[in-house]
């Protein structure tokens, strides 16, 4: 059998194997583990397993028909699949903890049902029945501080052990038994994480105090007082299991709040629709039961079912929800509608075009689903950190055990034990391996909330980096919607003519200054003929027969290639681009028939963000199509840089020539016709509107082709950023002075020790600290 080890990044939607000895489902592109047995490749979540099936693999091939199952994470499954945020490769069909780091697995997916957390539940129990228990091993330690020592009036000290014993064992072993169970699945998978210290740590001071009570005897005089008695730390034991546990009660309450905004998003959608059947009766139907083409009435101030457009009515409906508009947008027939808005005062008649998963709705959730998931670059150094974290916090704890034993005072070996417990206990791993995951979620999230798309944790990470940015002029910084401005005719040629002959050619174009030129010549009523013997030349325009007349649309190469000249409309053509205008010329029959003007408006958001973006120190560039001079037109009213008579295929060449000058380049556009330009930027960002937003392209989405969603995004990813290092410096400091200082370092200069019981404390806020910091993400101002 040949064993492989693979150690690529997890992707988005990834095929799942079953481990064939545990049954975790394991990823195959990322499974560390994996082994060639019988012409079949099986994949492990861990070592432990591996070497159980390589010691007897006729055990466990078997279970053949489970193992190869090609399921994409992103695809609904039956039941719910459970993960772990820390470890997003860990995946299980069941709630129960990560094998890496021990954490609570957590839903793959959020649903928006209520039901209680089984895990928090669970916890919840364990915690306060372990209270109740716990507080009389308090009395009496309290009662051993004062100098009268009440309690030995009553009950002798023996007899005392033997109750502390009899209060601590259900706290330690059955509430605090999920920790133990953890630190040997870390143990076993050869994974040392929190669990792990927490075990030995309780553990130790259990045992030893379990000895105490039955066998005190054993024990030589280093472990005793000046009387000759055995210090008993049966309350230290249960005390750091109850902290220990609230710790992970507020963690998991904290943790679910994380996921707070997929969950208003799943609220989003209504429970039902109101169908209107062929015959007109109209019903209340569930929503899993609309199907394209239904046509559906909504009602004053109900919800969009679905995504579709608007058939009949006229009304103002919410969009803020999911593209953070905050103005009503005006419907009427033809308009487009999402589902999950919410209508105005007005009735609409929609017609569905998306249901089920093809809604924006639910790509939008699936797309911060998976972002949520994803691990951003900076997340490398808590990994580094922690894979020797564990180790090396043991090596403190026995150092610490060693030096008090030899050097400590009497009794030595007591402070030995309480010491090195103290530094098992205080350390903790779980903050450094929240910090990042737990700022990209929230953060995520919250972005969705704004109508910005967040792909992935390392786009976030690096837009905050971002100094230069790339707009497409045309549907970014402009309106998208281009109408006709001028026609002007050469000598011996009609206007009228000339425009139908262009629209009637146009009609068989793709570009997007064809939707002005027939729209203005269908206002002006007039009737488009068929064109034959179609031909595009990229960057230059179209030509084609029409009425048996060979016309040709396009710049003054596509003239000189045909052969017409238009020398004679030069200063007009010149003064048009001057004021910002796109010309072309019309050719007719190889002589130059006359030209005709579009312009495409300037977004009354664009000059507002452009100040934002610059006052914040990023060049802005526009690239387009357009030539030298109507390109400056836009620029100078924009104040930006410019780039012009840039084909879509040239555009990937701009964003190189930045990079390869040291520049970290964003590149906004529409994320279809842009997709080549978005892929060689740092981050790309895909412009959209409503149903039209193009989910896929780029790093980062926006729901609203507005300009100022790209400031929103880039406060968004500082905030962020910010917060993650928040987390990791706070991490890294806790730990840093927290086991130094549990070991005794004090000590000599001030005669001070840290008890377990407070390193219990300290620990468990750590990782409820930083989950608390990044939940301050969703009341950011962006």
């Amino acid at each position: 059998m040949d064993t492989h080890h693979n150690h690529a990044v997890v992707p988005a939607t990834a095929t799942l194997s079953v481990d064939p000895v545990c049954g975790m489902k394991v990823p195959v592109e990322t499974a560390k583990w994996s082994v060639e047995h019988s012409g079949k490749t099986w994949y492990f979540c861990g070592q432990s397993c591996l070497k159980k099936f390589e010691a007897n693999p006729e055990k466990y091939d078997g279970t053949q028909q489970h193992t190869q199952q090609s399921t994409p994470v992103a695809e609904p499954t039956p039941g719910i699949e459970y993960t772990c945020p820390m470890h997003p490769e860990i995946i299980r069909d069941k709630p129960g903890s990560c094998p890496i780091c021990g954490m609570a697995l957590e839903p793959l997916t959020a649903t928006d049902d209520d039901t209680a957390n089984p895990e928090l539940i669970s916890m919840s129990r364990r915690l306060w029945i372990g209270t109740v228990l716990t507080l009389p091993l308090l009395a009496i330690m309290f009662s051993d501080l004062l100098p009268s020592h009440p309690l030995h009036n009553f009950i002798n000290g023996r007899s005392l052990g033997w109750l502390e014993f009899a209060l601590a064992t259900p706290v330690v072993l059955w509430a605090g038994w999920p920790f133990f169970e953890r630190g040997w699945s870390s143990i076993v998978h050869r994974s040392l994480n929190m669990f792990t210290l927490i075990a030995i740590g309780t553990g130790s001071a259990y045992l030893y105090s379990v000895v105490a009570v039955v066998v005190p005897g054993i024990f030589p005089a280093s472990f005793r007082d000046e009387q000759g008695d055995l210090g008993l730390y049966f309350e230290a034991a249960a005390v750091i299991t109850l902290l220990v546990l609230l710790g992970q009660v507020l963690e998991l309450q904290a943790r679910s709040r994380t996921s707070s905004a997929i969950k208003a998003l799943l609220s989003l959608a209504p429970k039902t629709a109101r169908r209107i059947a062929a015959n007109g009766t109209e019903a209340d139907v569930a929503l899993s039961e609309i199907q394209v083409g239904d046509r559906i009435r909504i009602r004053p101030g109900e919800k969009v079912p679905t995504d579709g457009s608007v058939i009949e009515g006229r009304s103002s409906v919410d969009e803020s929800m999911v593209t953070g508009e905050s103005v009503p947008i005006e419907k009427s027939a033809g308009h487009p509608v999402i589902g999950g808005t919410i209508n105005g005062t007005g009735t609409l008649v929609m017609q569905a075009e998306r249901v089920g998963a093809d809604t924006l709705l639910a790509q939008i959730i699936k797309m911060v689903g998976e972002a949520q998931r994803t691990r951003a670059p900076i997340q490398r150094v808590a990994d580094k950190v922690a894979s020797w974290f564990v180790p090396a916090v043991l090596l403190a704890s026995l150092i610490t055990f060693i030096v008090w034993s030899i050097f400590g005072p009497a009794p030595s070996y007591a402070h030995a034990l309480i010491n090195a417990v103290a530094v098992l206990i205080i350390a903790c791993p779980c903050a450094l391996g929240l910090a990042t995951p737990m700022a990209i979620m929230v953060g995520t999230g919250r972005g969705a909330h704004e109508g910005i798309l967040i792909r992935n944790a390392e786009a976030l990470e690096v837009f905050e980096k971002v100094d230069t940015l790339v707009l497409d002029k045309t549907g970014t910084l402009t309106e998208g919607k281009p109408r006709l401005t001028a026609v002007i005719a050469a000598q011996g040629f009609d206007q009228t003519n000339i425009l139908q002959s262009a629209a009637s050619l146009e009609n068989s174009s793709e570009h997007p200054l064809a939707s002005a030129l027939i729209a203005a010549a269908k206002e002006k009523g007039m009737e488009l003929t068929p064109a034959s013997d179609f031909q595009s030349s990229t960057g230059k325009g179209i030509r084609g027969l029409v009425q048996g007349r060979r016309i040709g649309v396009g710049n003054a190469a596509l003239m000189q290639e045909i052969g017409a000249t238009c020398d004679g409309l030069h200063d007009e053509a010149e003064s048009l681009r001057k004021d910002g205008h796109t010309v072309v010329f019309i050719a007719s029959d190889g002589h130059c028939a006359g030209l005709i003007a579009v312009a495409d408006p300037i977004k009354a958001s664009s000059f507002e963000a452009i100040q934002q973006l610059k006052s914040e120190g990023i060049r802005v560039v526009m690239v387009t199509g357009d030539n030298h001079t109507t390109a400056a037109a836009v620029a100078g009213k924009l104040g930006v840089d410019f780039e012009s008579d840039v084909s879509p295929s040239q555009k990937g060449d701009v964003i190189k020539k930045l990079r390869a000058q040291g520049k970290v380049v964003a590149m906004a556009g529409d994320g279809v016709n842009d997709a080549p330009a978005l892929a060689q930027a740092n981050v790309g960002i895909a412009m959209g509107t409503g149903t039209d937003v193009a989910i896929a392209a780029g790093g980062i989405t926006l729901v609203k082709g507005d300009l100022r969603g790209i400031v929103r995004a880039r406060r968004l990813s500082q905030r962020t950023m910010k917060n993650i290092r928040q987390n990791l410096f706070f991490a890294f400091v806790y730990n840093a002075a927290g086991v130094p200082i549990a070991a005794g370092v004090l000590y000599p200069a001030f005669g001070l020790l840290l008890s377990p019981m407070i390193a219990a404390a300290a620990m468990s806020f750590s990782s409820v600290s930083v989950i608390a910091n990044s939940l301050r993400l969703r009341t950011a101002r962006l």
